[in-house]
């Protein structure tokens, strides 16, 4: 089937230095349409469809394509068509255990800065999954719980760290909301931020790295019951 992405408005007619900027866009209009499940798996569409609704050409579009192939989520099809990737248990797997890895370390960094302005963002994403819950709203407990993750990683401290975990983070934020409405009512995610956000404050390096890597772990096994189930 095929699905439009939501509309990103770009000028069609940019000059050739600002090419790289509207491959840029396409990309991230398309891995956000994949990510927030407006493009599921199995859907296609065109490149020339995508290209219409971004308002450029097929050219940044198809270089889009490509990256987001490269990554895993779509799959470019001759004659210019595009499918989104199912995702696959056993490679979902294999990304949570690169990404138990990476949160430890990221957590045991951010325990040494105690950075105040990583914390507070990582305390009002685990708000506002708490608000989100209360209100029923699966997908916005998904968005938050993602901007948890990403601050944790982003504000480590550790900028090549940050960019390897970057698109296993994103196929994770990809299953959390495929599987949020599929799941069991996920209270422990937030009272597992919480303990992680307590070592952190305290400066406990390896308190923090345990914690982070509890929760991924015990998370990730639930979503992956989800999509084996």
């Amino acid at each position: 089937m095929e699905v439009n992405p939501p509309p990103l408005r770009v000028t069609a007619t940019a000059p050739p230095q600002q090419r790289e900027k509207l491959a840029d866009a396409a990309y991230a209009a398309l891995k956000a349409s994949i990510l927030e499940g407006l493009l599921p798996p199995g859907s296609e569409t065109t490149e020339q469809t995508v290209a219409e609704q971004l308002g450029m050409s097929r050219t940044p579009v198809h270089e889009a394509a490509l990256r987001l192939q490269h990554e895993g989520m779509l799959l470019v099809l001759p004659r210019k068509g595009l499918r989104v990737l199912p995702l696959d248990p056993e490679d979902l797997r294999q990304t949570y255990e690169v990404l138990v890895a990476l949160e430890g370390a990221a957590a045991a960094l951010l325990a040494a800065q105690a950075e105040p302005s990583v914390l507070a963002a990582m305390e009002r994403a685990t708000a506002e999954m708490g608000a989100a819950l209360a209100m029923g709203d699966r997908a916005a407990w998904a968005g938050a719980d993602d901007r948890f993750h990403r601050a944790l990683v982003e504000g480590c401290g550790n900028a090549k760290l940050a960019r390897l975990a970057a698109t296993a983070t994103d196929q994770a934020q990809r299953a959390r909301t495929l599987t949020a409405a599929r799941r069991p009512e996920p209270i422990a995610s937030g009272l597992e931020h919480a303990a992680l956000l307590a070592a952190l404050r305290a400066g406990d390096a390896d308190g923090a790295r345990a914690a982070a890597a509890r929760h991924r772990a015990r998370a990730s096994a639930e979503i992956l019951a989800v999509l084996r189930g």
